[in-house]
């Protein structure tokens, strides 16, 4: 093909499949309605703070092999850093006890067996019930396997799955929870070496992004809301901007990147997902002490997940829509609380924070929203879809909207399948789950 590809979205997966497009030689025009891109994945100075924060916190590991293989496409790797090991500190906020989940980096994982290295009150056996996930069907829950009011749903299925599905357990797909563990913990201990960015998420998935496609002689906009598309036949026409219309070539193809709700307006009798789960952050302007850990999963508090930044505390709270209409003030002081408690810092004074309530952060995760997610295809010829919300077989994270991306650059002509393919193998430890129930285009899952 030699047309041109309008990539209509510059959140993580529109700027997946520019990239990825623009590599195999294709000509890129990149739209964006917001005066920035990165959508939900970047950073921005925030004057209140007088500091620089991301918009949210966002948590790759090592088996992320779409995301990092973005990363190094845009030359960032070395905007990574981390603990160097898979391992991951908790504190419970009931008992005060603190611990640190520490993989072996082998595929067998005999971690499950040490007491040192797994969770408090837990034995082998506890983690091998989770290989019933392995049979979930289409419409189970995460509940409905994985049994609530034991140590270890409390102290780590709960925190992980919550945090990945961003959906409370007693709606959330089993299915899911079972893809997002088999490229983790299945995938072997390596593979759950967690990768945070030195700087901002701005440094390590936009810049570098923006920077290589302008390198590569791609066109980018900023500031054009995509209003309406003009279907006839089996065809896309025209993409009528809030600036303009823009007429396609015979040749031409668009990657629509946008959001559900906005693809849902645009493209005519598009099923998708309509439910949507809230995430809360917290960033309080303060140093945490010399040493302190990335990041702390706090158990039994508000707070979910703290995240060492520079200068900055930053706290995520998943599946938040409870603490929506919760007064800010009241907000800072609470999850200050389990911040300083996992940071061992004063209690008082709080410091300065800014709060960002996302009521929209990600599809809900329940079967019935995942039976709505729509392949990469569509019926229009030059049409493909990209997002977090279309049918990658993960959970809406930054792991699947890459994957999203790629996937929808591959359908164009600029894929790498065997790259692809081993992503999305699913394979590890007792975990080799199912296809989705509306295989993603391409169709490569096992």
């Amino acid at each position: 093909m030699s047309g041109r590809v309008h990539v209509v979205g510059a959140g993580v997966a529109g700027l997946a499949a520019a990239v990825r497009l623009a590599e195999a030689g294709r000509a890129v025009t990149l739209y964006e309605a917001a005066p920035q891109a990165g959508g939900r994945a970047r950073s921005y100075f925030d004057q209140a703070l007088g500091c620089r924060i991301d918009n949210g916190n966002h948590l790759l590991i090592a088996g992320n092999r779409s995301a990092l293989g973005f990363i190094d496409a845009v030359g960032a790797r070395g905007t990574l850093t981390g603990p160097g090991a898979p391992a991951y500190p908790f504190l419970d906020r009931a008992t005060g006890e603190r611990w640190t989940l520490r993989f072996n980096r082998g595929r067998i994982p005999w971690w499950m067996a040490s007491p040192a290295r797994r969770v408090p009150g837990t034995n082998l056996g506890d983690y091998l019930k989770a290989l019933v996930l392995r049979r979930a069907r289409p419409d189970d829950r995460v509940v409905d396997l994985l049994p609530p009011g034991t140590p270890i749903y409390r102290r780590l299925w709960q925190p992980l799955a919550v945090a990945a599905l961003n959906t409370p357990l007693h709606e959330a797909s089993a299915v899911l929870l079972a893809r997002v563990l088999a490229e983790s913990i299945g995938a072997g201990g390596a593979a759950c070496t967690p990768l945070v960015p030195r700087e901002g998420l701005s440094e390590t998935l936009v810049d570098p992004a923006l920077t290589q496609l302008r390198q590569r002689g791609a066109t980018i906009r900023f500031g054009v809301r995509l209003r309406a598309i003009e279907f006839a036949a089996e065809r896309a026409m025209a993409l009528d901007f809030d600036d303009g219309r823009e007429m396609l070539a015979t040749s031409d193809e668009i990657v629509l990147a946008v959001t559900a709700p906005v693809a849902s307006r645009l493209v005519p009798d598009l099923v998708a997902p309509d439910q949507y789960c809230a995430i809360l952050n917290a960033h309080y302007r303060v140093a945490a002490p010399d040493g302190s850990p990335f990041f702390v999963g706090i158990i039994g508090g508000t707070a979910e997940w703290v995240f060492r930044k520079a200068g900055v505390l930053s706290v995520t709270v998943s599946a938040a829509d409870r603490l929506l209409d919760t007064p800010e003030d009241e907000l800072a002081v609470t999850l200050w609380r389990d911040v300083a408690a996992a940071y061992a810092l004063p209690v008082a004074p709080v410091p300065p924070v800014r709060i960002v309530r996302e009521r929209r952060a990600t599809f809900a995760a329940t079967p019935e929203q995942v039976a709505r997610r729509p392949g990469a295809r569509t019926r229009w010829r030059n049409l493909t879809l990209a997002g977090d919300w279309t049918n990658t077989g993960l959970p809406a994270t930054l792991e699947g909207a890459i994957r999203s991306g790629f996937a929808a650059a591959q359908i164009l002509g600029a894929g790498r399948r065997d790259a692809v393919e081993k992503s999305l193998s699913g394979k590890g430890f007792g975990f080799k789950v199912a296809p989705p129930s509306q295989p993603f285009e391409p169709r490569l899952c096992p």
